[in-house]
């Protein structure tokens, strides 16, 4: 083997993407190898190295080159082009041919495969990297072919000297700080590099390479951390794990400012608390107690107690033979390794293959593999090795000030249990359970969901976990109800049990009454007949019994909820969520691309209205682009239309776009977050402004969303010039109520069918309905059942929900008229609190 440095050229000529930023997993996360991506301007591929073709893919998309060193290099054009079966890509070469490098690979359609594939990415990796390793790259610009892209050594020979270390101080303005997915990304970003990466926060220091490693600092906004590289690429290295980090790594970034505090946001102990008794004594078969539990997924299920089987025990700690437990190790890895892969790309959601993408990435981690690797060469055995290894980095992580990352705890549990389980002779591959279980565990791990496959239960009741939990996503995603945080009485339910599991209300009954249970499979049988029907009747328009005419519209954010809100009968689009062209981009779209996609959201909706919401960026939502100011709360700061005026040439652009659509007649714009007549004056200032630039003649309504307090105590003058009402209920409800609606431990206090608010909504419509500015519902409570009587009583004259619920909710204002909604709201507005009201509603309608 060489001694000596390769070359490795571009095989295309385009702009270089690093991998860490290639929207793939399997890519992102080194799991094919390590390198770096190109865009490609045009459809060819050159060899990047001269060698041997040792693999051909039989689609023409992918092919591998063998060095005369034995350094294996894979091109794979596009990341979906797979899909294409072919069509467009021809590969130049066959399997055994020798090529120079620059020589013809494969020629493709660069643009059939932009349109059937949308993503035309190609990674260039070095496949082999237990023999050989990436040196230096480069991590952005443009390329032609043949220019020098990466330089790969084998691993063992001596690289050139190390530069002097280097470090640089960074506040890390990531909302949520360094939990498992950007730690996976930032490890992947670091490993591009040969220099050693080191990450250090207050006495905490980490390898930028090990994802376990940067979780364990136990980061949050805020935080002030020192990034050190040192090796042959030091600089680049840490110019690429500090823009990563500065990039937010796909999470939301909210720019942070030391007003000088001695200490900023870090990490404390947490204080010792005396633990009271817990009683464990089992449900007898004549108790019925109601449990409750957080809705990490909603749904209602009917079936018997079924615990998951208990978390296979730490063997023995001594052992005999350090090579064969070493052995033993690496076995049981690469078979985990293989099936976390496998699930990675046949997942049945992209929130399975992400998940398991990210625990495969976990499985390489250099911390986890060296710890164990000590371990057993201090005469420890396999299993013992790697679950103290384990144990050891999740207990830091459950210790740590922040619940997020104390859950991702699981996440390392999930993969300790997986590797003992295959140490111990058996298979992390499968998980079968009775027709009708309710799957009942302390801490469901993702791999035991996964290994569920299609036969999933019916519920899952878990006395951990919580909704940010990586189950609770999967089990959303796939449908099935799923309680947490039930607590220790989930742990006294016994086996077999009867349960009934109403994950909308939060509750679990323990052994309910043959009546009971039949009655529930009655109402549920009934309710799917029901909603069965009514997607039938969907497509017709909504008309209440008394013949008021009452639109259901639906809230969208692509083409494609625009094509399917049409399925489900939605009569048009009550709010066009704009911000979705503007996040997760390095610039704001231009004005052509933003005119491109209304006017496919516009042809999809074929015809019917369509309400274009201007950019509602800020709080929750900040675009790092647009370099706002650090904010004490920016729920509370510059955020909608106040973006706008600080801004007024995105503003400008976003209006020319949406005029341009044709036939504009079917546009109407809202403007978000407006608190006076001011603010709107100025808009319509602007509006017609470019109204009359770009010649349009045809009535554009413009209207306002109700969503803070002032608002509604301006509605009377806003109502006599917005052409409209939109009522943003999400954000109303948390500035009337003074609740952060991002913050879970208030989530259940949280309600907008709170009295206060429906009295806010109530004004509005008055307003509204006195100068005859029609006044719709597009926030959260247009889309509850519960809620139609009351805010049709209240004066509201359209509502726009979420898709999904369209045909239950337009068949059931079918069958309301104006004097029992009217009713309704009265009294609703006499009552005390939310439940009060949700109880007042379920008296009148139980079978909602």
């Amino acid at each position: 083997m060489t001694t000596s440095t390769i070359s490795v050229r571009a095989p295309l000529k385009g702009r270089i993407v690093p991998l860490g930023d290639v929207p793939d997993p399997m890519f992102a996360l080194g799991m094919m190898g390590d390198g770096l991506a190109i865009e490609p301007e045009i459809g060819e591929v050159h060899a990047p190295v001269a060698g041997t073709v040792t693999s051909v893919h039989r689609r023409g998309h992918a092919v591998k080159i063998m060095t005369e060193d034995g350094a294996e290099f894979l091109v794979h054009v596009g990341l979906e082009a797979v899909a294409l079966r072919g069509a467009g890509l021809k590969a130049v070469v066959a399997e055994g041919d020798r090529v120079a490098a620059g020589d013809p690979l494969i020629r493709f359609d660069l643009a059939a495969l932009a349109e059937s594939c949308g993503i035309v990415t190609t990674p260039v990796l070095v496949t082999n990297e237990d023999a050989f390793h990436v040196t230096t790259r480069k991590s952005d610009g443009v390329v032609d072919f043949g220019d020098e892209v990466m330089t790969v050594m084998p691993i063992g020979v001596e690289a050139p000297p190390p530069v002097s270390r280097i470090e640089r101080d960074i506040v890390l303005e990531m909302s949520e700080g360094l939990h498992a997915r950007p730690a996976a990304l930032l490890a992947a970003k670091a490993k591009q590099y040969a220099s050693a990466v080191e990450v250090v926060l207050g006495e905490r220091k980490a390898n930028a390479k090990s994802p376990v490693s940067l979780l364990t600092l136990g980061s949050r906004w805020g935080s002030r951390l020192v990034v050190s590289a040192e090796g042959a690429d030091a600089t680049a290295a840490l110019d690429g794990v500090i823009e990563a980090i500065a990039s937010g790594l796909g999470d939301p970034v909210v720019p942070y400012v030391d007003a000088g505090q001695e200490t900023l946001p870090g990490v404390t102990d947490a204080p010792d608390v005396e633990q009271p008794a817990i009683d464990l004594t089992p449900f007898g078969p004549e108790d019925r107690p109601l449990l409750c539990g957080v809705v990490a997924a909603p749904g209602l299920a009917i079936g018997r107690a079924v615990h998951l089987k208990e978390k296979v025990t730490r063997p023995a700690e001594e052992a005999g033979d350090m090579v064969a437990e070493s052995e033993a190790l690496d076995a049981a890895l690469a078979r985990v390794h293989q099936h976390l892969s496998e699930q990675a790309t046949v997942g049945r959601t992209p929130q399975q293959r992400e998940i398991m993408a990210a625990h495969a990435a976990l499985l390489e981690d250099t911390e986890l593999l060296e710890g164990a690797r000590d371990r057993i060469a201090r005469g420890k055995s396999a299993g013992w090795a790697f679950s103290d290894t384990i144990s050891g980095q999740a207990a830091l992580l459950r210790g740590l000030d922040n619940a997020r990352l104390a859950e991702r705890a699981a996440d390392l549990v999930d993969l300790e249990q997986q590797v003992l389980t295959v140490l111990a002779g058996g298979s992390p591959e499968s998980l079968a359970l009775p027709e009708d279980a309710i799957a009942i565990a302390d801490d469901l791990l993702p791999s035991q969901f996964m290994a569920f496959g299609d036969s999933l239960p019916a519920a899952f009741v878990v006395a951990k976990g919580g909704r940010t939990s990586h189950v609770a996503i999967l089990s959303a995603a796939s449908g099935v109800p799923m309680l947490a945080a039930v607590g220790v009485d989930a742990r006294r339910i016994p086996e077999g049990t009867p349960l009934i599991v109403d994950a909308e209300r939060g509750e679990i009954q323990v052994n309910p009454t043959e009546a009971t249970i039949a009655a529930t499979r009655k109402a549920a049988a009934e309710r799917e007949t029901r909603r069965a029907a009514n997607r039938e009747a969907a497509l017709t328009d909504c008309v209440m019994a008394d013949g008021t005419r009452l639109p259901v519209y639906a809230n969208v954010g692509s083409v494609a909820d625009a094509a399917r809100g049409l399925a489900f009968g939605a009569e048009g689009s009550g709010l066009l969520r704009t911000e979705f062209l503007f996040l997760d981009r390095p610039r704001a779209p231009t004005e052509a691309e933003q005119q491109a996609e209304y006017q496919a959201i516009a042809d999809a909706l074929r015809g019917k209205p369509l309400t274009i919401r201007t950019l509602d960026i800020g709080g929750d939502k900040p675009l790092p682009y647009l370099k706002q100011a650090a904010e004490e709360n920016p729920i509370l700061g510059v955020r909608g239309i106040r973006v706008s005026k600080r801004r007024p040439d995105l503003l400008r652009q976003q209006f020319r776009a949406i005029l341009k659509v044709t036939p504009v007649s079917v546009v109407r714009i809202m403007m978000p977050m407006i608190a006076d007549i001011g603010e709107l004056r100025w808009a319509k200032a602007i509006f017609e402004e470019e109204k009359a630039a770009l010649g349009v003649t045809a009535d554009v309504p413009l209207g306002i969303m109700i969503e803070v307090p002032a608002a509604v105590a301006m509605a009377e003058k806003l109502a006599k010039e917005a052409d409209f009402f939109s009522i943003g209920t999400n954000d109303l409800t948390q500035y009337v109520l003074a609740m952060d609606r991002g913050n879970t431990e208030l989530a259940p206090e949280i309600d907008s069918l709170h009295p206060a608010v429906l009295k806010t909504i109530g004004d509005a419509a008055a307003a509204g309905a006195r100068h005859d500015c029609p006044v719709g519902v597009c926030g959260g409570l247009a889309s509850e059942l519960p809620a139609a009587p009351i805010l049709i009583g209240l004066g509201v004259t359209s509502l726009s929900a979420t898709r999904s619920g369209i045909p239950d909710l337009k068949a059931f204002i079918r069958t309301l008229d104006r004097e029992t909604c009217r009713a309704v709201a009265e009294e609703a507005l006499t009552l005390d609190s939310a439940a009060e009201v949700r109880a007042m509603v379920a008296r009148r309608w139980p079978d909602l």
